[in-house]
């Protein structure tokens, strides 16, 4: 018997049912579900819609259902269509339906389904809050450990300037720190209790929503009855920081992939978390960063996803919305394991620490280098980066590069080189002459590490202070 049968003279057509029905999605909400009948027991008791004992049957029932979900003894069939009907006919199962049919007083599975996504959105996000804060730890201490190794900064996969380790890896750690940020905003704004709101224009039974809201763990609840059936931005908000994760977490791992190849030779994967090949002997192989730039892209779909299925919604509820969750929950939980996959991969990386050490030596990622000693003995930029461009053309079609340059050679192309232009030349003290704010030094990025494992800390008191 469906909750709405008394309008039809006939159930729904079998293939009807099976099309609507999406059990193997809103199971996944079933603790959620109770939590809110829970709450919801408590309101109706506080209006005087059932009594105390009636509670405490609802209650006890509930407790019942709780017990048959966890340990698997209870499995609803797909005529139960949702995970809330699901819960209501096993309830009624086990108390009647004298008692029982009194839990859907004064609410209606619009509100349900959007209480109970929020409460399960809620705790994810909160996972992957600090699944992230993990990640950014991780990066943050290889940069603190390894963060003198010198490299290559590229840009359009070109040598463009050296650089430390450290600043490379701290780069991605910023990223990562917006991340959390974006998760926490989510948080922020998914706040809000829909519980009582009804179909979409609220109930005439007395019932207090600031109490619902409070009894889960909510501010307050959403203000418009009609906005809180129809409401989805706060899964958009919440897609769309796990797809701006998830394409943070693509670089970070397009990069291992290109570091752990025979042509960079920099960075070896741990075995944890690569594999070889069936028929390759000698392969060990990125799998964790291939499997995250490919999961990258099916976040990035979901969130393309429900955008499409919401942009055209009247007001308030559409059957429609049931598609939303499908779509969320796997983007939630695919970001939350790649996070937790990428913090593994980067603790176990090693890095060839001395790879570039002697490569560095006058290649042409030196040139600005050259360029600014010009421009410190007043020679204006532009014709600074003019005459040394001219000299790497020189120096090129010759074969050569910077180790072949001496200082008379140098003053040939412009006499304001001066006695100390060849110091510029090394590698090591050119990154470590990026010592601006942000810069590539040993000493900004000691005060980068610094921050982020202050910011680490103290979100994770905080984070201990709101669970």
């Amino acid at each position: 018997m469906a909750l709405w049968d008394g309008r039809f003279s006939a159930g729904p057509a079998q293939d009807m049912v099976a099309f609507g029905e999406c059990l193997d999605v809103d199971m996944q909400m079933w603790r959620e579900d109770l939590t809110g009948s829970r709450a919801h027991v408590e309101v109706l008791l506080e209006a005087g819609l059932i009594d105390t004992e009636g509670r405490d049957r609802i209650l006890e029932g509930l407790r019942l259902v709780e017990g048959e979900l966890a340990e698997g003894s209870y499995v609803p069939g797909p005529e139960l269509e949702d995970v809330h009907m699901a819960v209501e006919a096993r309830l009624i199962h086990h108390i009647g339906e004298a008692i029982g049919g009194k839990l859907h007083t004064a609410r209606s599975r619009n509100d349900q389904v959007a209480t109970d996504v929020r409460l399960w959105l809620r705790t994810r996000l909160e996972h992957l809050e600090s699944a992230l804060v993990g990640l950014v730890s991780a990066l943050s201490g290889r940069a603190e450990s390894d963060g003198q190794v010198l490299m290559p900064g590229f840009t359009h996969l070109q040598r463009g300037q050296p650089i430390l380790l450290g600043h490379h890896l701290l780069a991605h750690a910023w990223s990562f720190q917006r991340d959390a940020g974006r998760v926490r905003d989510a948080l922020r704004r998914l706040d809000a209790c829909p519980l009582g709101a009804g179909a979409l224009a609220g109930t005439p039974h007395p019932i207090d929503r600031h109490l619902s809201a409070r009894l889960l763990g909510f501010s307050g609840p959403v203000e418009n009855a009609m906005d809180a059936v129809a409401a989805r931005d706060h899964e958009l908000e919440a897609l769309s920081a796990c797809a701006i994760a998830m394409t943070h977490l693509s670089r970070l791992s397009e990069e291992v992939v290109l570091w752990s190849t025979a042509e960079f030779s920099f960075a070896r994967v741990g075995e944890g978390y690569a594999t070889g090949s069936s028929i390759m002997p000698q392969k060990r192989n990125p799998d964790a960063a291939e499997l995250i730039r490919g999961k990258s892209g099916r976040v990035i779909g979901s969130l393309m996803a429900c955008f499409t299925l919401v942009k055209g919604l009247p007001m308030a509820y559409n059957r429609d919305l049931q598609e939303d969750r499908a779509a969320l929950f796997d983007a939630v939980a695919t970001t939350l394991a790649s996070v937790q996959i990428a913090t593994g991969m980067v603790k176990t990386l090693a890095f060839n620490k001395d790879r570039y050490e002697e490569a560095l030596e006058g290649d042409f990622l030196l040139a600005t280098e050259l360029a600014d000693h010009l421009a410190t003995r007043g020679v204006p930029f532009r014709q600074a980066h003019h005459v040394v461009g001219r000299l790497v053309a020189d120096l090129e079609a010759r074969g050569e590069n910077f180790s072949a340059v001496d200082l008379p050679m140098l003053r040939t192309f412009h006499e304001a080189f001066g006695e100390d232009a060849l110091e510029a030349l090394n590698p090591r003290h050119a990154a470590e002459r990026r010592v601006s704010y942000g810069g590539t030094s040993s000493s900004e990025i000691a005060r980068q590490v610094q921050g982020l494992q202050r910011w680490a800390s103290e979100h994770n008191l905080s984070t201990g202070e709101r669970g």
